[in-house]
């Protein structure tokens, strides 16, 4: 990335120069600009003029590539726009090939108020049999977006769109039926994200997969295995199938594809047959390349692996250490700040994870200051069902003063709900002199959140409760994803009664009433139905 000087030099390069760019070197200097997300708006209108100029040399790949810059950069210019629309539809009335029409679409569905007309529509109608999946997408994806614009104006012309949306399901499925080649599948599968794979296709790729898992070997393993991260899609015969391909054929799969084969199993909570020797012969084909490998990739391995609760001892030496951590910092400059931070939080759990799970290391906590930041940026506003759920605590429990929400625990995990139940299962009062909150050291914050201690009377039982909304758990069922069973197997390490709320039970016919509801919750805390 350009720092501040070398971005006002580009800047100024550009505005002298741009009075005889070439239309490729127009394209590039764009290029440059959206990477820098110049908001410089002598500099936007002057670029905006030259491709105005040169608009008609460019093939519909690089109109695509305008468009988005110009929707990106919030361009001003109502007759390039203009210019740009009619040159997208003259291409899209003569073009013939799939993958450029897809790619004409695509750019006229990011302008502002998209339209097809008749002709168009049944241009794209005739080309959806030559499609290849990527294609497909691209279309739906068009299209969704086309509807959510037409959304004001529910005439025929959204029923135009449902038809063709149901035309490119035909011929998606029917194009996961055709498939007989597990490699040529994935070419077209790589690239697939968005609503419409998500919801109409996922079900009949992971058939196809099936289908096709003899197929699966060292060359491909990773891919198949990313392509189950990506999805939260869980398939026990495909997971059980990468670790046996593991098993059998370690020594010809690279040490990098490591993580993107563990990561799966982690993400999904899914131990396969023979785990430990699976685990095991994945860390061991990584030991000697600890050195070597890129920092980031160590701590993403590592946090996965505890996920798993696996611990092995060499990695976390190897990260747990003052020049590997020095190494790592610096690698975080040169990040964009989302991943940066992204390593980070993982590097915490991480320390979290091994402070609570496996003590005997001695591998100190060094995340206080880290944590405290965050959470001070935090707002913890409550959903609508945790505020349903707040009221209706503190009616069973007899009061507010009996329920604490967003309670951050030593370590700072974050709970939605904590209550004490007395030996006799009777709900304490907080603030009451028969509990003392400990606070962790240097807590010196003001904040919502409570930070809670460990001193209950004896006999007394601390209890979380927490809300499980659909990011819990997997996309096909409802088995409860890795980092929200490490977070259970946390609280319980710290003391806590853990009772989960699974969204689907909450929001199911059986607790459609309130009485349902609050008999639910008294059942879970304290083992009995109706008071």
């Amino acid at each position: 990335m350009a720092g501040p000087e070398e971005k006002e030099q580009l800047k100024s390069t550009i505005l002298l120069m741009s009075e005889e760019l070439t239309s490729q070197q127009a394209l590039a200097v764009m290029g440059a600009m959206e990477e820098m997300e110049s908001r410089n708006s002598h500099l936007n209108k002057k670029i905006a003029s030259i491709l105005h100029k040169h608009l008609d040399n460019y093939k519909p790949i690089e109109l695509l590539k305008i468009t988005r810059a110009l929707i990106f950069l919030h361009f001003q210019n109502k007759e390039l726009f203009v210019k740009l629309r009619e040159l997208l539809h003259s291409y899209l009335k003569i073009s013939v090939i799939p993958s450029e029409i897809s790619i004409l679409v695509y750019a006229l569905s990011i302008l502002p108020s998209p339209y097809l007309d008749e002709v168009e529509v049944s241009r794209i109608e005739a080309v959806l049999p030559q499609c290849d999946l990527t294609d497909l997408n691209s279309f739906a994806t068009s299209v969704l977006r086309w509807i959510h614009y037409d959304r004001t104006y529910l005439d025929n012309t959204t029923g135009k769109q449902l038809k063709l949306l149901q035309k490119l399901d035909h011929y998606g499925l029917q194009r996961l039926q055709k498939c007989t080649n597990l490699n040529l599948l994935w070419e077209e599968l790589k690239s697939l994200k968005g609503d419409w794979f998500a919801e109409s296709l996922l079900e009949e790729t992971v058939a196809t997969l099936h289908r096709l898992m003899d197929e699966i070997n060292y060359k491909n393993v990773a891919e198949i295995a990313s392509f189950l991260s990506r999805t939260n899609y869980l398939s026990t015969l495909l997971l059980d199938r990468i670790a046996s391909v593991v098993l059998q054929q370690t020594e010809k799969i690279h040490p990098f594809a490591i993580l993107p084969i563990i990561l799966p199993f982690s993400i999904l909570n899914y131990d396969p047959p023979q785990s430990d020797e699976f685990f095991g012969i994945c860390v061991q084909h990584l030991n000697s390349y600890l050195s070597v490998l890129d920092p980031l990739m160590l701590v993403f391995l590592g946090f996965s692996l505890a996920t798993l609760e696996y611990f092995p001892e060499d990695l976390l030496q190897a990260i747990f250490n003052i020049k590997f951590l020095a190494k790592m910092d610096s690698q975080l400059e040169l990040l964009c700040s989302s991943l940066s931070m992204r390593v980070q939080l993982r590097l915490m759990e991480l320390n979290r994870a091994v402070c609570l799970e496996c003590p005997e290391y001695q591998i100190p906590w060094f995340h206080d200051r880290f944590c405290q930041q965050q959470y001070n940026k935090d707002t913890g506003s409550m959903n609508g069902a945790q505020q349903q759920i707040y009221k209706m605590l503190a009616e069973v429990l007899g009061g507010t003063n009996y329920v604490k929400a967003s309670v951050l625990t030593p370590y700072y995990h974050k709970i939605d709900f904590e209550c004490i139940l007395d030996k006799r299962k009777k709900p304490l009062p907080y603030g009451s002199n028969s509990i003392t909150l400990g606070k962790l050291p240097e807590m010196h914050w003001e904040s919502n959140t409570q930070i809670t201690g460990s001193t209950l009377p004896p006999g007394a039982e601390r209890i979380a409760l927490e809300f499980l909304d659909s990011r819990a758990f997997c996309r096909n069922i409802p088995h409860l994803k890795g980092k929200s069973a490490m977070k259970k197997r946390h609280l319980e390490i710290l003391g806590y009664r853990v009772i989960q709320i699974p969204h689907f039970e909450w929001n199911s016919m059986a607790l459609s009433t309130k009485e349902a509801r609050m008999d639910y919750l008294r059942e879970c805390i304290f083992g009995e139905g109706k008071s």
